[in-house]
């Protein structure tokens, strides 16, 4: 698993589409909730996962344990990590950075935030490779 990490308009999408051409892409939580992704991974064909902000939305609205929608996550991702093991195609996430910035008043935007934290957390404890992305630019952290 690839995972490209940085705030908004950095130039994920598009260092992900030069270095990924031919991937299929799909929002996180569309096409059957969070394991959506399962029936889109092929092998030979990357699966690009991107849309992270909306889907984390979503869970915070549906779910009030903010633990359990993590523990879900991190399963998830397990799940693609094994997907990968057993040759079933790539999985490269693009995930937003929150963290940096003024942090926000509203409960709900910093339940958002801590979330994005941790699923970008729990995706780096997991991923092959990190690229931090900004201005364009991407390093492999």
């Amino acid at each position: 698993m690839q995972l490209f990490i940085g705030g908004a308009c950095a130039g994920k999408g598009d260092i992900v589409t030069t270095r990924f051409p031919g991937a299929l892409w799909l929002k996180a939580g569309e096409g059957g909730g969070l394991s959506g992704w399962r029936d889109r991974l092929a092998p030979g064909r990357p699966l690009v996962i991107s849309g992270w902000s909306g889907c984390l939305s979503r869970a915070l609205v549906d779910e009030g344990d903010d633990d359990r929608i993590r523990r879900r996550l991190a399963d998830e991702l397990e799940a693609m990590v094994e997907a990968e093991r057993q040759g079933c195609g790539e999985i490269v996430l693009i995930v937003p950075e929150m963290g940096r910035g003024i942090v926000p008043m509203a409960v709900e935007d910093r339940r958002l935030r801590d979330l994005a934290g941790w699923l970008a957390q729990d995706a780096a404890a997991r991923a092959e490779a990190v690229w931090y992305v900004r201005h364009g630019l991407a390093r492999r952290l």
